[in-house]
């Protein structure tokens, strides 16, 4: 299906996630609306691959977190692309407890916030300011990506990634996922995806990862159904088939953790009985 025409706005494109499914959507034609803050070397690496003054590229500046800065950020698409078809909200920041630490130490006292903030009211911000440019567009979707964190807290072996401001924002989040359904249905569809240990986030590639022992890498690979790490490719695939294809569904939250969640427990044989 080619998105000749239409526009997606996929915050988080610097990173290994919002670019790969940047590359997905680009693939198909789409316009792409880039917003970036932080991270100077993979925003380079983003404006290079993607040049920002290409005609269907806007890369701006913007902290998601600021409202008035977001709803700039849609004047601009406004006037670059004429509407909005597409919000892939992949923003977040969650301190990861094995690099930060406690809450309690000094160089993390403003983590919490930045944890609720960038993981949740980041989204509300773009999806409050670009509601009427979607709900013109007739026909467009919403998929908001959250983590498993939601579901664990931090607890198990992940518990090495998983901070508590971090799980309490994404538990959230799927309240949002179903009042915006609501909110905007029947045109406009709004589904959210709950992404386990993923290349990039919360999986190899990160400082994170590094900082765990072989031994506790081996744990949540052995807690995860499918024994290994998921891969940006295949988030952004299942991100573009709900967004783009999946056209009878609205308000779902779908997990792809690689049976994380079902990790940790066995099924054993029946018992033999005593009848």
């Amino acid at each position: 299906m080619s998105l000749q025409g239409k526009t997606v706005l996929i915050p988080g494109a610097s990173r290994p996630i919002g670019r790969q499914i940047a590359r997905r959507f680009a693939s198909e034609g789409a316009n792409l609306v880039l917003p970036w803050y932080d991270w100077p070397e993979s925003v380079a690496e983003m404006n290079q691959e993607f040049a920002p003054d290409s005609p269907n590229i806007l890369s701006v500046q913007c902290d998601l977190r600021d409202i008035s800065e977001v709803r700039q950020l849609v004047i601009a698409i406004q006037k670059k692309f004429c509407g909005l078809n597409y919000l892939i909200n992949n923003i977040e920041r969650g301190g990861m407890p094995v690099v930060h630490g406690s809450y309690d130490h000094e160089h993390n006292r403003e983590q919490w916030e930045l944890e609720v903030d960038t993981t949740l009211k980041a989204k509300w911000n773009l999806f409050h300011c670009a509601q009427n440019l979607l709900c013109d567009s007739q026909d467009g979707a919403v998929v908001n990506i959250s983590s498993i964190a939601a579901l664990t807290g931090r607890s198990g072996p992940a518990a090495s990634f998983f901070n508590d401001g971090y799980s309490a924002a994404n538990r959230a989040i799927q309240s949002l996922t179903e009042t915006w359904a609501r909110e905007v249905a029947p045109n406009i569809r709004v589904n959210e995806i709950m992404v386990g240990l993923v290349s990039g986030r919360h999986g190899d590639n990160t400082r994170g990862w590094g900082a765990l022992s072989e031994s506790e890498q081996e744990q949540l690979l052995n807690h995860t159904l499918q024994k290994r790490i998921g891969n940006p490719e295949e988030l952004a695939s299942l991100v573009y088939f709900i967004a783009v294809n999946a056209t009878f569904m609205t308000g779902s939250v779908i997990r792809m953790d690689g049976g994380y969640l079902l990790g940790g427990e066995t099924v054993p044989p029946y018992p033999p009985g005593i009848l």
